[in-house]
């Protein structure tokens, strides 16, 4: 760099890009073999077979071929399709799977999102099943989904998950199905048999799925409501794979629009169904199961966007240091040969907040799978700890949930004291309770589900955009090293994947007004504060003061209306609720981020791979949790002015001109107090005309807490630039490897 070198402190540097050893201590799974084998085989997969298939060019086809197809095959091998299973049913990972999943997903999004996406959707064909099934069906769809075994007689069968419509459908809310279920035959004493009439659209693995899980309302009043059911490629009548979907993108999976015209048991209902008064009655509206499929998978979805932020350092590197070399003037040992591009801070300084956004994404999105694996225990239990404690289903549970919520909050608080400091037996007997527990990462759960997916898709994709500028006219070529123009592409489907940006926003804009939820907010106030104390250049005094001021505005709006008298915060007024969802997600990015850097710093010491390199990473990483969280704040800082002020009606001459002077008055006032005309900010002329402006200035009475907190906000970004100064500096220094590691 050529400005900036005598602000920058000297000190460790970053020595290598990043490995495992790294990547197992922030993201948790340091004690987990069975996941570290999972990561090696996931990763073999994709930086083999599957970068050999994008390099020579089966991407340029939607159609599904045997190439593609010779995928499966390597999933099945590398224990991917087994993930989602339990040991009983063919699997390996006891327990819940969120974060295997999720780590799986990052591996091969890491070379193509559309290899990812294959691989994750038989999960989620299963996911249903899985979620809401019966005991008998898990059973048999788990097992018949495990890959066959040596000795094995058997086929292996394969899932897709049919939710959407066709045109004109697929654009609208999942509430709204055109695919009906009827009643076609119910003989006295028997199983009755069902009709089911469905058009898909965009169905992954639809070329050679063997069952689908499908979406349909009732079409029959004999049928209570909606819901999913199994359908199956031998049922009687047309299981039509259809055309495949003309994809710009991810063409590594398979994407086709079936039809669908099956009759089938009633038995195939997922979670099965009850008779009341002659009527079939599901268990599960279609609703309530993709709720409990959604709130997953889609944190899946956003770690493969953060894959490719992440898997973009390197390649952009390379350009950048190559990129004047071979020319008459390059001479090796020169800046102009060793640093090419490294030498102009706009390149560093633009890598860096790529590279610090992955980082953000991953944390975040980690997080979530690893608050999931802790709620799916309770979550599939939920039935019987409300029963447990005569919680009613339904609007009931409301009013009877008033009391838990408020012991819910009594624990998030007495949990961030330290223990010398709370009521020791008061704590155990909340944290012993299941429905308190239950309730906290429930909040938790339903925030960070929408938030990932959200921040990570969306400006996940713009920061892809970012990374391909940077590579110059090589950006746009397939060939492109890193395949970067590919997932910049990919990266726009994945942000319309499982509800696209609105239907996340329109989530937080209900979830993160939980009294919870802002409960445990506020303790990472206090927590972020407290890391500021011990480590100053984390950028967390930064990220405390933006949190601060997105809770008073969010409190703010709850209470305020409109200069006509209208309440803010509705669920119609989008324009004051997706914002402020917007600014949230920031918030809960940045905070993630850092606390994986706590963790490196806290276990680092204890490998001892990593004596050598660690004081190198510490600080980059400390660096790009500042970088990052001045961008929060800045973000953050953008939405609560214009929401807080933006909805005020501006100053006017005709109503509000009693509070101005006139250039008269002042002559004589300045007499009395010397330099009163330096301050007036608005005065009427000796005519009293009023300035060519729309009204006075604005006032800020009752705004001084806010004004106070931005003002503080500002002050708190005080070093970031310095930090991404360090941080780039420490990119020309980083050592790479002579060439990437895919294709293979």
């Amino acid at each position: 760099m050529s400005t900036g070198k005598a602000a920058v402190e000297k000190g460790p540097t970053l020595s290598t890009l990043p490995g495992d050893d790294v990547r197992q201590i922030m993201w948790r799974f340091a004690e987990r073999y069975d996941l570290q084998m999972l990561v090696q085989s996931a990763r073999a997969v994709a930086r083999g077979p599957v970068a050999r298939l994008v390099a020579d060019g089966a991407r340029n086809t939607h159609e599904w071929t045997p190439e593609k197809a010779a995928l499966l095959n390597a999933f099945d091998e590398a224990g991917i399709t087994a993930v989602f299973l339990e040991p009983e049913h063919g699997g390996f990972i006891e327990g819940p799977k969120n974060l295997a999943l999720a780590l799986a997903a990052l591996e091969l999004a890491w070379v193509d999102g559309g290899a990812a996406t294959g691989a994750m959707a038989g999960h989620l064909g299963l996911a249903p099943i899985h979620e809401k099934g019966t005991p008998e069906q898990s059973e048999l769809y788990m097992k018949r989904s495990a890959p066959v075994q040596p000795g094995e007689k058997r086929e292996q069968w394969r899932g897709a998950f049919a939710l959407t419509e066709p045109i004109p459908y697929v654009g609208v809310d999942t509430g709204v199905l055109n695919g009906k279920v009827t009643v076609k035959e119910w003989k006295g004493g028997e199983e009755p048999i069902l009709h089911v009439e469905k058009r898909g659209r965009f169905i992954t693995n639809m070329a050679f799925a063997n069952f689908v899980a499908a979406a349909v309302d009732t079409g029959d009043e004999r049928i209570k409501s909606s819901c999913m059911v199994i359908l199956e490629e031998g049922d009687p009548g047309t299981y039509d794979r259809g055309t495949p979907t003309k994809k710009l993108v991810h063409q590594l999976s398979s994407t086709n629009d079936p039809i669908f015209s099956l009759d089938v048991p009633a038995s195939r209902i997922i979670g099965g169904y009850t008779i009341k008064d002659g009527v079939i009655v599901p268990n599960y509206s279609h609703g309530e199961i993709i709720d409990s499929v959604f709130k997953r998978t889609r944190v899946t979805v956003g770690l493969m966007t953060a894959a490719k932020l992440l898997s973009a350092v390197e390649p952009v590197i390379r350009y950048q240091r190559g990129r004047f070399r071979g020319g008459e003037s390059d001479q090796p040992g020169t800046p102009r040969h060793d640093l090419g591009l490294q030498q102009k801070e706009d390149a560093l300084h633009r890598l860096v907040d790529i590279w610090a956004t992955g980082e953000a994404g991953a944390s975040l999105g980690f997080w979530a799978a690893r608050v999931f694996d802790e709620l799916d225990p309770m979550d599939h239990r939920r039935p019987e700890i409300f029963a447990k404690y005569d919680i009613p289903e339904g609007r009931r549970a409301l009013r009877a949930m008033a009391e838990w919520t408020e012991r819910a909050v009594e624990y998030v608080r007495l949990a961030a004291k330290p223990a010398a400091d709370r009521d020791q037996a008061r704590f155990q007997e909340l944290e012993g309770n299941e429905l308190v527990q239950y309730l906290v990462t429930d909040a938790l759960a339903n925030v960070l589900c929408p938030a990932v997916k959200l921040w990570n898709t969306g400006h996940g994709a713009n920061m892809m955009r970012e990374a391909v500028s940077l590579m110059g006219g090589y950006g746009i070529t397939e060939d492109c090293p890193g395949f970067l123009p590919q997932k910049w592409m990919d990266a726009q489907l994945e942000a319309t994947y499982e509800g696209p940006e609105a239907v996340q926003r329109r989530q937080l804009s209900v979830t993160m007004t939980n009294a919870i939820f802002l409960a445990q907010f506020e303790e990472w106030i206090r927590e972020m504060r407290r890391v500021a104390g011990m480590r100053p250049g984390s950028g967390a005094c930064t990220l405390a003061s933006a949190m601060e001021l997105w809770l008073w505005t969010l409190r703010h709006l709850l209470e305020a209306k409109d200069a006509a008298g209208n309440p803010l915060y509705k669920g119609h007024r989008q324009g004051v609720t997706f914002p402020l969802a917007d600014a949230l997600c920031w918030l809960l990015a940045s905070r993630s981020q850092i606390t994986d850097m706590i963790e490196l710093e806290e276990r680092g010491p204890q490998n001892p791979s990593l004596s050598e390199g660690l004081a190198g990473f510490l600080r980059f990483f400390t660096d790009l949790c500042h970088v990052q969280a001045a961008s929060a704040a800045g973000e953050v800082s953008r939405v609560c002015s214009s929401l807080v002020f933006g909805y005020n009606a501006h100053p006017s001459w005709k109503t509000d001109a009693g509070n101005v002077y006139d250039a008269r008055e002042l002559v004589v006032l300045e007499n009395v107090m010397p330099g009163l005309c330096s301050c007036a900010v608005d005065a009427l002329d000796e005519d009293l005309g009023a300035p060519l402006k729309r009204g006075p200035c604005v006032r800020f009475d009752g705004y001084e807490p806010f004004n106070l907190r931005r003002g503080k906000l500002d002050g708190c970004l005080t070093g970031s630039r310095l930090a991404k100064d360090n941080a780039a500096r420490m990119l020309t220094e980083v050592m790479i490897p002579e060439s990437l590691d895919y294709p293979q």
